[in-house]
């Protein structure tokens, strides 16, 4: 298991799908310090915001898991399920984050 989020390996995860770190947190329902936090182990990142993560970046979820220093035991549990409601919030978060980045990528 590692200890430590893996900030380079995610940076150029993001750089290869030209996205950026604020996408990333948006996705996953986080705040950009929210993130900011996580990158620097100062905060715990829940289930759903790993799966987000490996979704995101089409990386299996034990390999975004252990990059981010959870290990591979981050898969969603029953108790951390989203209900329905926060996965819609979540979609509607994560369309609007990629709204955002593709009128950010044509100006």
């Amino acid at each position: 298991m590692a200890l430590f989020f893996d900030q380079s390996w995610y940076d150029a995860r993001l750089a290869e799908r030209g996205l950026s770190r604020t996408v990333l947190a948006a996705v996953a329902g986080m705040t950009g310090e929210e993130l900011a936090l996580a990158y620097k182990d100062q905060r715990e990142l829940t289930a759903a915001q790993i799966a987000a993560f490996a979704e995101l970046l089409g990386v299996p979820l034990a390999e975004a898991a252990r990059r981010a220093g959870v290990g591979a035991h981050a898969g969603p549990s029953p108790i951390d399920a989203p209900s329905l409601d926060q996965k819609v919030a979540m979609l509607e978060g994560r369309v609007a984050a990629l709204e955002a980045e593709i009128a950010r990528l044509r100006r």
